[in-house]
């Protein structure tokens, strides 16, 4: 017979239980926030910024109602530097109303050494000496510990606020939650849209400064990697081109925010959005391949290189026939051909194989054989058993004096992966999603959530993997272009945008049921749930509209030139005139 436990009546608790991941267990009473139990539980200083409750995100302002399981979140995890970046943008915002009340500041981009680049809008840029004073007024705020509090806001009064500041780009979004009342944020006397976590208050915001550039300022903060200093500023000029083309592009276009994008999808002018963009993405193409052929046949090996989901493939392809308009002949050059056995692959902290390390290929035969190929000799390729993991002997190839070798991998800006082959012979590019369309002046997008998007799309589609499946390994892809790709962008000769004005409205249906199958109770679910509310902004686009060349096809399928191979009629041509029959 099975006993049953004793049951007995009980009192209502007035009290709730926190547990933290080291198993220690604090107790308060409710209304209790997660600021003040996450203070109790750290030895000083106090370094968390706000916390997963079962599971989910929560600021520390948040009271819990029973018993949770608490995981203090810091400025080093993933989710603490965006909640650390979007406060400070918040305080910056605030304390410059504060000091120069008609200077309407434009949060643009971000800078790799952890930072935004900030404009003035309609009125001249702040000089050295103002950005100094609205420093100082900064850090008095920060003292201050002034809160930052999340308030609802009925829709009419939230419209009003916005019309009063004449911020019509964040007027246009007001409807897209559909809701009664608005959520925003209020620091001292202003009242604002900001779409995701605060800290509680702006003594949280100690780590900031503000350096005068060309144009504008940059906002610094920390990084995610070095939460207790800001990295020093480095320059550099190709990235930030880069941003001022596709800032052109935005104008030319009529579009500079999502609210705009959204427009153009309801009055029918998205299939001309849609056009123009791809215009100018083949006319980049096109410059770069005039860029290589005006060097008169010296640059006769074209490396790509760029993250994970920038288009790379795609971009290639479509390089390599504009090359072809030029009569220059592609050569495709597979990297992995060089990778050393597996038992002499080099491996992670974790005892794993490192593919991604530079080490990993057989830099010797790669710097041998592209010497010997760029001098006209004969050269047999190797080729990697990826099932055996060994080389074996590849085609035998010669390339003719018209041919330009195009090699794509994640270490084609470096400088030691071709030490051997002379600089004039090669031509670097760098590829990356680098911009996207901000929700508002003062909210940016994510470039890193775009190709995330991209990647989800795509891995679901070519991979069969779910959205859970392709979240849980990002960091680690993160990892590796961190350490591989960024320091190295500044060694290209040309840089390509491959973002699209219109593609998050493309990805949105097809990833959004990938995301909502991401379980509640998953590492990812925090990951999944921001991108929705991202992607619950857009207006949806029908991929009828985008043509079958498109960079975004490469993710979303239906490319033309999916199974187009640069040169292989030629390599073909060049294996089958040196083989012994």
């Amino acid at each position: 017979m099975t006993t049953v436990p004793a049951i007995a009546s009980a009192q209502p608790r007035t009290t709730a239980q926190m547990r933290f991941p080291d198993g220690r267990v604090l107790e308060g009473p409710l209304g209790t926030t997660l600021e003040a139990f996450t203070r109790a539980y750290y030895a000083a200083p106090f370094t968390a910024i706000a916390a997963l409750a079962n599971g989910r995100l929560r600021e520390l302002t948040y009271a819990p109602l029973g018993d949770e399981s608490i995981e203090p979140l810091e400025i080093a995890s993933s989710e603490g530097i965006r909640i650390y970046r979007r406060s400070l943008s918040f305080l910056l915002v605030t304390a410059a109303q504060e000091l120069y009340p008609r200077a309407e500041i434009y949060i643009d981009y971000s800078i790799p050494t952890g930072g935004y680049f900030c404009q003035v809008l309609g009125d001249p840029q702040f000089s050295g000496d103002e950005l100094a004073e609205l420093e100082a007024h900064m850090h008095v705020l920060v003292e201050q510990d002034d809160p930052i509090t999340r308030v609802q806001v009925p829709i009419d009064e939230a419209k009003e606020i916005f019309r009063r500041r004449n911020e019509e780009d964040k007027l246009r979004l007001v409807d897209k939650r559909g809701k009664d009342q608005f959520m925003m944020y209020r620091l001292r006397q202003r009242q604002d849209a900001f779409y995701g976590y605060m800290v509680p208050s702006t003594g949280y915001l100690r780590q900031f400064a503000l350096r005068e550039v060309q144009g504008g300022f940059i906002l610094q903060y920390p990084r995610a990697h070095q939460p207790g200093e800001l990295t020093p500023l480095r320059d550099a000029p190709k990235l930030h081109a880069v941003f001022r083309e596709y800032g052109s592009w935005l104008r030319l276009l009529h579009i500079e925010d999502i609210g705009q994008i959204n427009e153009a999808i309801k009055t029918g002018r998205a299939r001309e959005t849609v056009l123009v963009s791809e215009a100018l993405h083949e006319r980049k193409i096109a410059h770069i391949a005039g860029q290589i052929t005006d060097l008169d046949h010296q640059a006769r090996l074209v490396l790509i290189a760029g993250p994970s989901s920038s288009g790379k493939t795609t971009f290639s392809k479509r390089l390599a026939i504009q090359l072809l308009t030029h009569g220059l002949r592609p050569f495709t050059l597979e990297m992995d051909r060089y990778f050393l056995d597996r038992e002499f692959t080099p491996r992670d902290e974790q005892g794993q194989f490192d593919f991604e390390a530079l080490q990993a290929l057989d830099l010797v035969q790669l710097n041998k054989d592209v010497s010997a190929l760029l001098a006209g000799a004969t050269v047999q390729l190797p080729q990697f058993n990826f099932i055996e993991g060994k080389r074996e002997a590849g085609p035998t190839v010669t390339l003719a004096d018209d041919q330009v070798i195009i090699a794509e991998g994640i270490h084609g800006l470096n400088p030691a992966l071709l030490p051997a082959v002379p600089e004039a012979s090669i031509f670097r590019i760098y590829i990356s999603a680098l911009t996207q369309l901000n929700i508002d002046r003062h909210n940016r997008v994510s470039t890193t959530d775009t190709r995330l998007l991209r990647r989800i799309v795509r891995d679901a589609a070519h991979r069969g993997w779910t959205a859970e499946d392709t979240l849980a390994m990002w960091e680690k892809v993160r990892g590796g272009e961190k350490r591989n790709i960024f320091p190295y962008q500044e060694y290209a000769h040309a840089m390509f945008n491959s973002a699209l004005v219109y593609e998050l409205a493309a990805l949105k249906p097809l990833a959004c049921p990938l995301l909502l199958q991401v379980k509640s109770y998953s590492r990812s679910h925090v990951t999944a749930r921001r991108l929705l509310a991202l992607l619950n902004l857009i207006e949806e686009l029908s991929a009828d509209v985008i043509p079958d060349n498109s960079i975004l096809r490469e993710f979303i399928g239906g490319s033309i030139l999916s199974d187009y191979l640069p040169g292989k009629v030629w390599q073909w041509k060049f294996e089958h005139e040196n083989c012994d029959v």
